[in-house]
């Protein structure tokens, strides 16, 4: 991989997807890193995942090192053992009798972590904000939407070479699916045409409004053999959430993506999807996970691409309409660091309802 892209400011106080949360064996620690922060993740004996922060509050060697019987980690230095969930010191061997310290008082750095769609996800809070944030109670933990009790479900993955803001940027860019994306089971670039879409303002976002999906997208295509029409709403959400719903009556296909943060200048995309179309189809699964890997790793080159041009610090321009949701989300993101800073509530960038027009 190339090297990494300029760094940018990181949106705490939020949900993001630390790992796949099958890795999270019971008596095994795994290692993570979100917006800089070294992890370490487990599974407790009940099944309840935790996240603390990978360093040791006595001498700072990480935690993970260390062992893990299911109850307590406990440090390979000193021996110090930490009930994983809260943080708190349950045992220090070297004090004696004659020791005043109370080990319980002593809080390794513990974040809110849940499990949702096979992700382990970790509630970061603004540095300095103490060992949990309440925050966490109030904020949803974000997950695919779901019609049905029935249904599969695939998952993709890939590092990204570039900051969040990019990632985020080219996530919900509408006109590169013909250059980038170019194949047969998908588009092409003789399959260019004008369109118009209405998008509205949803709290810490926007919506492009339900729709009939893009006509020269072949999988779109496929739905037609329902027989009903078919109708798409995609939803951006700060810190890194697209929201993809398709309905075609009774079926339907969601996915949520994500673009997370690992450093200032590098971030990973994540894809979760669920749906109950073609549920009967041998193979189907498997089928979707090869062409969803490709579209990802496309994706993927691209950004790698880019970062070899971005670490020359070029002059870069937005346009008007087809660049209009990243100016958005940049804004967006402005109004949420504003708001942390002053207390004020947020302004959001957009009025009301709009339509825009672009080629794809």
């Amino acid at each position: 991989m190339t090297a990494e892209g300029p760094r940018t400011t990181l949106l705490y106080d939020d949900w993001y997807p630390a790992m796949r949360s099958a890795a999270l064996r019971r008596g095994t620690l795994a290692t993570a890193t979100l917006l800089e922060i070294p992890l370490v993740l487990g599974r407790r004996r009940d099944g309840r995942l935790f996240a603390l922060r990978d360093s040791c509050p006595h001498r700072g060697i990480p935690l993970s090192y260390g062992w893990f019987d299911g109850q307590h980690v406990t440090c390979r230095y000193h021996g110090w053992e930490f009930e994983p969930c809260s943080g708190q010191c349950a045992l220090i061997p070297s004090l004696t009798s004659h020791d005043r310290l109370d080990a319980t008082r002593i809080y390794a750095t513990a974040f809110a972590c849940e499990e949702r769609d096979g992700h382990a996800w970790v509630y970061v809070p603004s540095p300095g904000s103490g060992r949990r944030s309440e925050a966490a109670e109030r904020k949803p933990v974000p997950e695919v939407p779901k019609f049905g009790p029935k249904y599969r479900t695939a998952h993709l993955t890939a590092d990204l070479p570039c900051n969040v803001d990019h990632g985020i940027i080219g996530l919900m860019d509408p006109a590169h699916g013909p250059f980038v994306h170019q194949a047969w089971w998908w588009r092409s670039r003789a399959s260019i045409h004008e369109k118009s879409k209405r998008f509205e303002p949803i709290p810490e976002g926007f919506r492009m409004s339900a729709h009939a999906p893009s006509r020269n997208s072949a999988p779109y295509k496929l739905l037609g053999v329902y027989g009903q029409p078919v109708e798409t709403t995609i939803d951006f959400v700060l810190p890194n959430r697209r929201t993809e719903t398709i309905r075609c009556g009774e079926k339907w296909f969601a996915s949520l993506t994500t673009v997370t943060p690992v450093t200032g200048s590098t971030c990973r995309i994540d894809v979760v999807a669920a749906w109950n179309v073609f549920y009967h189809v041998p193979l189907v699964t498997p089928i979707a996970r090869f062409f969803g890997a490709r579209f990802v790793r496309q994706d993927q080159e691209t950004m790698i691409q880019q970062a070899e041009g971005l670490k020359h610090s070029p002059t870069l321009m937005l346009i008007d309409d087809a660049d209009k949701p990243a100016k958005w989300y940049l804004a967006l993101k402005q109004a949420r660091l504003d708001a942390a800073a002053t207390g004020a509530a947020a302004k959001h960038p957009m009025d009301g309802p709009v339509e825009l027009r672009w080629r794809s």
